[in-house]
């Protein structure tokens, strides 16, 4: 293979991955892993974030090192995961908003909520929760689900999405199939869920089916639905949910994205390297690595390998890379972030979530 294809195929490879990492800062040997690798994306949480300013700083390094855009990402539901928590105010839960009943506050959750992420650095928020908040799962998911009816998971989600498109942040529908009746955290562990195609269809994927058109990705949860795929494995490896139901079936065309490979639950079935090579050939079109350097780049290079060896294989980077890189092209949110968040800015935005919490209470 000639050394101007490798480069390319590295390239289309660093496309497709989203990847977090150690520190508060980036240092030297962080600069060097984002302009080797080229990632598509990367993403904070709470211990790489000090203060706003902090991290606009570090997500501005960020993207210098690289000449393509990033999805700069966080987690920001609110309640139990609420990754600016401690450098903002805390932002209500999932549950509390949706028992309002309340539209306008639904979609002024998801506008709070983007312009705290937005004015920090961030153009990309992996929310809503699109789980149904079924009892099974009531102990690891607790308020982080609106509701176990489809119909008012849908009503919140929308105005929420809406929300964050209002602030240019994009949005994210999750775990997709469902974790409603996962018992297990797939942070640690490969659920089960035991539910017949007709019940998963009629409930947990009616909100992706009902907001299709909304969502700029869909994370795919590391769970097995045996009733379905007739196996054991993880959704996140699975070519019958992405490719042939998430795709052909409902028609979902925004961006597939496999949820953390350093979980548990994908790593219960497969080694990450494999792990990376299987949920792209499945149909994702990107693939997170949130936290260990060598992890990051043990599941890179095995991407650039399989594509090496497996033309077909190759052929699958090539389009999600393009995909990836056509949606960046086209979306207002990928723009670069404003200048660095005054301290008026931040005492707004804290006062602002601080009397939206009182509101929904």
């Amino acid at each position: 293979m000639s050394r101007t294809v490798r480069h390319g195929l590295r390239a289309e490879a660093g496309q497709l991955l989203i990847l977090g990492f150690e520190g508060t800062e980036l240092t030297p040997q962080r600069r060097v892993l984002l302009t080797e690798l080229q990632p598509g994306g990367v993403i904070l949480f709470a211990p790489n974030i000090v203060e706003p300013s902090q991290t606009w700083e570090l997500l501005r390094d960020c993207q210098s090192a690289v000449p393509t855009p990033l999805f700069r990402c966080v987690d920001l539901e609110g309640g139990m995961v609420d990754r600016l928590k401690l450098v903002l105010a805390p932002a209500p839960a999932a549950a509390t908003v949706a028992a309002t009943g309340k539209k306008r506050l639904f979609r002024r959750h998801g506008r709070l909520i983007g312009e705290e992420v937005r004015a920090l650095g961030f153009n990309t928020d992996f929310a809503p929760v699109f789980d149904l908040g079924f009892v099974a799962s009531r102990s690891v998911l607790g308020t982080r689900t609106a509701s176990e009816d489809p119909k008012k998971v849908v009503a919140y989600a929308r105005e929420f999405l809406r929300g964050l498109k209002e602030a240019r942040v994009l949005g994210c529908g999750k775990h997709f199939p469902g974790l409603g009746e996962a018992a297990l955290d797939t942070h640690h562990d490969l659920p089960a869920v035991e539910k017949p195609w007709k019940a998963l269809w009629a409930e947990d994927l009616y909100p992706y089916r009902a907001l299709k058109r909304e969502m700029a990705f869909v994370m795919v949860a590391h769970a097995a639905y045996p009733a379905v795929t007739r196996d054991r494995a993880p959704a996140s490896i699975s070519r019958k949910w992405m490719a042939e139901i998430l795709r052909k079936k409902i028609g979902y065309r925004g961006l597939v994205v496999s949820d953390d490979l350093e979980m548990g639950g994908v790593l219960a079935a497969t080694p990450i390297e494999q792990a990376a090579v299987e949920t792209l050939r499945a149909g994702a079109d990107l693939f997170l690595v949130c936290h260990k350097e060598e992890l990051v780049r043990r599941s890179y290079e095995a991407v650039v390998r399989e594509a090496e060896r497996d033309k077909s294989f190759a052929r699958r980077v090539q389009e999600a890379a393009r995909r990836v890189l056509a949606f960046k092209r086209r979306t207002r949110a990928m723009r670069a972030a404003a200048s660095a968040p005054s301290k008026q800015e931040v005492a707004w935005l804290r006062s602002a979530m601080q009397r939206f919490t009182d509101e929904v209470q």
